[in-house]
Formats: structure tokens, C-alpha cells, sequence
């Protein structure tokens, strides 16, 4: 260990920001450093043996360059699929739930079986929001087009004595 790293990783053992991951391997390494044990270095720091030892290699063969770095295939797997995410949007952008205008995240949730934090999390990640409508729509009332010429003929021909007051509120 060379003292610039010896510094770092004293730096980060310190880490009150840090990941609480690279503050323990930081705790580790420097304690390997010193000459201790990996059963000791592991009580200490609350890991086995075993973490002990991969973290010791992987210091040795990589450096500072990937301590914080988590390796392929650990943590969490997803558990929705490419599939579900894809029919989740197909569904938002193209259909909507039967007597409603568009989809909630629990309508959508209980339609594809996942949760709605689920929902929520894909939606925003691809900046879909399904409760904004950007299209005009127009009245299906049979008579809006009577009525719109009437309200249009007062406000391009308005009755004497009347103020635009009397327009806007209908007096």
C-alpha cells in the first residue's frame, strides 16, 4: 500500500458521507495494512472471514480504482421484467382503463400485477405522466356549436349599455 492510498483510505475511513460500504472496507484494509488478522479484521468490522479476504484481493489486483464498486451479479435483482416495463408503457401511451380518462399507478398496478411503486418508479424514470392531458377536446353537447356562436356574437357584438361585465357574467 502506498502512503497516498494509506492516506485516502484513512480519509474515508473517517467518512461521516461516505457509503457506509467503502467506509468499512476502507476500516478493513487499513487494519490489513497494519498486520491484523482477517478473523480480527472481520469481528471488527462486522463481515466474515471470507468478505475479509475478497475485499484484500480485489485491493491487491485493482487498487482504490473499484472500492466503492459493486461486482456483476450482486444486490438486488430486478423483478420486473423488460417485457412488464414495456407492456406497462404500450398500455399507458395507448389505451385507458375502462370508464376512465387515463391511468393511475394502482389502476395500471393491479391491470399488469406488479406494485404501484413500481409504476410510479417507470413512469417517472421515463418521464411519462398519464394525468396530463395536452388536446383540447370539445364538447359533446348537440347544441355547443348554438351556443358558442351566441356567446361569440355578444362578445364581437355586444347589446348598448352593456358593460363587458355584464357579458362575461351573463346579465
Amino acid at each position: 500500500m502506498t502512503p497516498g492510498e494509506r492516506e485516502t483510505l484513512e480519509s474515508l475511513a473517517r467518512s461521516q458521507t461516505a457509503p457506509h460500504r467503502q467506509v468499512l472496507r476502507a476500516q478493513a484494509l487499513l487494519m490489513a495494512a497494519d498486520g491484523e488478522a482477517n478473523i480480527r479484521i472481520a469481528e471488527e468490522v462486522g463481515v466474515t472471514p471470507v468478505t475479509v479476504r475478497a475485499w484484500r484481493k480485489r485491493f491487491s489486483e485493482d487498487g482504490l480504482s473499484r472500492l466503492g464498486q459493486i461486482r456483476k451479479g450482486r444486490g438486488r435483482k430486478p423483478t420486473i421484467t423488460d417485457e412488464q416495463v414495456a407492456h406497462i408503457v404500450r398500455l399507458t401511451t395507448e389505451q385507458t382503463p375502462p370508464g376512465q380518462t387515463h391511468w393511475s399507478c394502482r389502476t395500471m398496478a393491479d391491470r399488469v400485477g406488479v406494485s404501484h411503486s413500481a409504476v410510479q418508479r417507470i413512469w417517472s424514470d421515463l418521464g411519462i405522466k398519464p394525468h396530463r392531458v395536452d388536446t383540447f377536446k370539445v364538447s359533446n353537447d348537440p347544441q355547443f356549436e348554438d351556443k358558442l356562436i351566441d356567446v361569440v356574437g355578444l362578445y364581437l357584438n355586444p347589446p348598448e349599455k352593456a358593460s363587458s361585465c355584464d357579458v362575461v357574467v351573463g346579465r
